[in-house]
């Protein structure tokens, strides 16, 4: 057995074989559904964290804040300070996280024929 250790968190993914390492730090990242709906929200351009919270629905404030954290520090997504209030902060998807709605598009096609 191997150990497969993300690059931005250092974490250890237990028990993963090597040639699953990708697809293993992929569903590290995407397997809930929270931060899939986040990326599909921000797909439309940037939002501020009341945006997000109404549009994906009945989400814990503590469980988006901690969503967005992991995908800003896997480059998913920028939070940008906006100009007039300091305060407050927008999101928006980055090249890689746009680069995940082709993937959104699959699955939500894959469970209009099958699911």
């Amino acid at each position: 057995m191997s150990q497969v250790i993300s690059k931005k968190t250092d974490k250890k993914i237990k028990n993963e074989p090597v040639c699953g390492k990708a697809l293993a730090r992929g569903l590290k990242i995407f397997g809930d559904t929270w931060t899939l709906f986040i990326i599909n929200s921000l797909s439309s351009g940037e939002k501020r964290f009341c945006e997000l919270q109404r549009e994906v629905g009945d989400l814990n404030p503590v469980t988006l804040t901690n969503r967005l954290k992991t995908l800003e520090g896997e480059g998913f997504i920028d939070r940008k300070k906006e100009a007039i209030d300091k305060l407050s902060v927008s999101y928006l998807l980055t090249k890689k996280g746009r680069g995940m709605l082709p993937v959104l598009k699959k699955i939500e096609s894959f469970a209009k024929q099958y699911v």
